[in-house]
């Protein structure tokens, strides 16, 4: 039989293994999966927040872009990772709501294959035409669909800009043609060159092209104006009462992470959120701190799941 003092010799022994390991654990660096290419906003957004997390976390994090497929890819891999805190994915609009509307198959679900740690940045989408477009202002826009129904194309890059622009349609009655791109890149650049004469398309990457003159700038599309261009009337204020859609981002984690790994990551996001220098650096892309805490996060995600599959029934799109 063991004596007591052996007894207590290896219980101290096993409680400072236990807790070397779990500092060791905590000093993992942790992968935050970006299921999109780098410079997209979802990418720029990431890394913001990255760099500040990992210094309130006392650990590394480390952005891992995972791109393909409408963000299906990389989410996709997030979900099947181990549920120990050391993965995150920063989802977003597509990844979290609407590609369960467009698709038929995912290798994930957004409600039930993840946890939420919290909201992290909302930004408007920027409604621009082409210069050669007879249509200064969003109403005129809106006439001109009515006159000619189909005759307009409307660019998009993804689907979760399609079902805004779908909104918008069926909001405003009118019809145009869908044009879909693989990225904003290409999408711009026919919009400029005239191949598309409508965009929808998040601020950050829009705007800069309004601002030289290529393209017109007619409206944003969330419920208060944008601060990066404030001149700019909401589509709400122009005419389309009650539109308001953003383009979001926000942190999940796999199904299964422990209570106490998500508070701590929630406390963290929510400080790195409260810092002026990130609200600056987000500003700057047209994008504003969105904080909130886990189960908040939850109810956002069901009601836009449940939101944009209403969209697309409406719109006569079936998951594929």
């Amino acid at each position: 039989m063991l004596d007591r003092r052996t007894l207590l010799l290896g219980t101290a022994t096993l409680l400072g293994s236990g807790t070397a390991l779990a500092q060791d654990a905590a000093g993992r660096p942790i992968q935050l999966i970006v299921p999109f290419p780098a410079g997209g906003v979802t990418d720029l957004v990431s890394r913001i927040v990255a760099a500040r997390l990992g210094t309130e976390l006392g650990q590394s994090v480390v952005v891992d872009n995972r791109a393909g497929a409408s963000g299906i890819l990389g989410s996709g891999i997030a979900a099947k990772a181990a549920p120990d805190g050391h993965t995150l994915l920063m989802g977003n609009i597509s990844t979290l709501a609407v590609n369960a509307a467009t698709f038929a198959q995912l290798p994930y679900d957004a409600v039930t294959s993840f946890t939420p740690v919290g909201m992290v940045a909302v930004q408007p989408l920027l409604v621009a035409v082409h210069p050669d477009v007879p249509a200064r202002t969003l109403a005129e826009l809106i006439a001109l669909a009515r006159e000619k129904p189909g005759a307009l194309n409307f660019g998009t890059a993804g689907s979760s800009i399609q079902l805004a622009v779908e909104q918008f349609n069926h909001q405003a009655g009118i019809r145009m043609t869908h044009v879909p791109y693989k990225g904003s890149a290409p999408a711009i650049a026919d919009l400029i060159g005239g191949q598309v004469q409508v965009l929808f398309d998040p601020i950050s990457t829009l705007y800069p092209q309004a601002r030289s003159g290529k393209v017109r700038a007619l409206a944003v599309s969330t419920a208060a104006r944008s601060t990066i261009a404030p001149e700019l009337p909401t589509v709400a204020e122009a005419g389309l009462a009650g539109y308001d859609v953003s383009s979001w981002q926000g942190i999940v984690a796999p199904r299964g992470t422990p209570p106490e790994a998500v508070a701590r990551l929630a406390q963290a996001l929510a400080k790195v959120l409260a810092q002026p220098e990130v609200q600056a650096q987000f500003a700057k892309q047209g994008v504003a701190a969105a904080p909130s805490s886990p189960q908040a996060f939850a109810q956002f995600i069901a009601q836009e799941s449940a939101r944009w599959q209403q969209v697309a029934r409406q719109a006569g799109i079936r998951p594929e």
